[in-house]
């Protein structure tokens, strides 16, 4: 699922104060506007007492501006922002449990090497495997292991993070402040 450019698909984090009913606010205003979550993923931020929500919001330029307007008016959130950057960092978690049998258990552990995952758990007729990486790498593991028998998968949502985007002379400067910083701890 491509989340910028010209997708369909437009990512939405929202910062919200950490208080029991805020995530059934937020889904319950989706819901009343019709907006379509195509995914959702909720945990603390790098702030006490804040979550940090992060939408991948089916629609235009008209929706998401919609949805915004929106998210602003709810009491507990903070802050709402639209990722437009390609300089983005995007994960998902996903744990898939497929049928395996003695003849195709070597098969998909390679097919589950090439994509980085990793074996989660083993039963006489199945594997739970897990994988993490952008959407798309995940939605290729599903397509190639699709013929051996999907049972069932769990994914968490997307997740982003923008990397630094600022111009090489800030990023020089900031990198002269984070050494004197490091300097100054040092000398402690």
């Amino acid at each position: 699922m491509k989340t910028n450019g010209s997708s369909p698909y437009r990512t939405i984090t929202a910062l919200v104060r950490d208080k029991p009913g805020v995530l059934n606010r937020v889904s319950s205003m989706f819901r009343r506007r019709g907006f379509n979550i195509a995914s959702l993923a909720v945990g603390h931020s790098e702030e006490p007492n804040q979550s940090r929500m992060t939408f991948v919001v089916e629609g235009d330029e008209r929706t998401v501006e919609q949805v915004n307007k929106h998210l602003h008016k709810l009491i507990d959130v903070m802050k709402v922002t639209e990722v437009t950057s390609e300089n983005v960092v995007a994960r998902e978690l996903a744990l898939i449990k497929i049928r395996a049998t003695g003849d195709t258990r070597t098969e998909i552990i390679q097919i589950v090497e090439v994509f980085n995952g990793k074996i989660a758990g083993v039963a006489p007729d199945h594997l739970v495997i897990e994988v993490t990486g952008d959407p798309d790498k995940i939605e290729s593991l599903l397509g190639l292991l699709k013929r051996f028998g999907v049972m069932e998968v769990m994914r968490t949502g997307t997740i982003v993070m923008e990397r630094w985007i600022g111009h090489l002379h800030d990023s020089k400067a900031a990198a002269k402040n984070n050494r004197k910083n490091w300097g100054e701890a040092a000398s402690v």
